[in-house]
């Protein structure tokens, strides 16, 4: 953080986590909460059609920004940094924290100004804080689901993250870890 504030004094610095999460017709079978005794009803689909939640949260504030695409790639990778790039405000550098996917550290990435990437060490990123909000929604509104096709997955995505991204105060209490606070952001 301070290396980035070092770089670019003129622009404020905010902290962001991003993750990916992948939604499809190959289902999460869950725990479900039913009668003694008896069976929950619950459907897995066996079809291979999925889309990728590409997130990023900002614990400090709970503000989120996510796109729904249909691969993992570069290109994927790419088209996000561009759109989240788009929205920062013109005096913002954002730093974003993240695994080390082999897609976020592509040579063919051609990373933003206003963006600086930060890949965690290896085995850290079972810790990050992006993937708390991320994993609401599957577990929540994606879990024993059949969708018919590619438009019904992107739809059942953005409903429930844009319900998630509108409450600020629970992607906070999310991200809430004791290591994040002792950065400045």
């Amino acid at each position: 953080m301070s290396a980035t504030a070092a770089a670019h004094p003129e622009r404020r610095v905010e902290l962001w986590f991003m993750d990916e999460a992948r939604v499809g017709q190959k289902g999460r079978v869950r725990h479900r909460w039913w009668l003694k005794g008896r069976r929950p009803p619950g459907v897995c689909d066996r079809r291979y059609d999925w889309a990728w939640i590409f997130g990023t949260v900002r614990p400090a504030c709970g503000d989120a920004f996510a796109l729904v695409l249909p691969d993992v790639s570069t290109e994927a990778m790419q088209t996000f940094l561009d759109a989240f790039a788009a929205r920062l405000a013109p005096d913002v550098q954002a730093v974003v924290v993240l695994d080390q996917a082999g897609w976020h550290g592509a040579k063919a990435l051609h990373i933003p100004e206003t963006v600086t990437l930060v890949p965690l060490p290896p085995l850290f990123a079972r810790t990050r804080p992006s993937g708390a909000p991320l994993a609401l929604p599957a577990r929540r509104f994606l879990s024993l689901r059949l969708f018919p096709d590619d438009d019904a997955i992107v739809d059942t995505c953005c409903r429930p993250w844009n319900a998630l991204a509108a409450e600020t105060a629970r992607i906070a209490s999310l991200c809430n870890d004791p290591w994040i606070k002792k950065l400045k952001s």
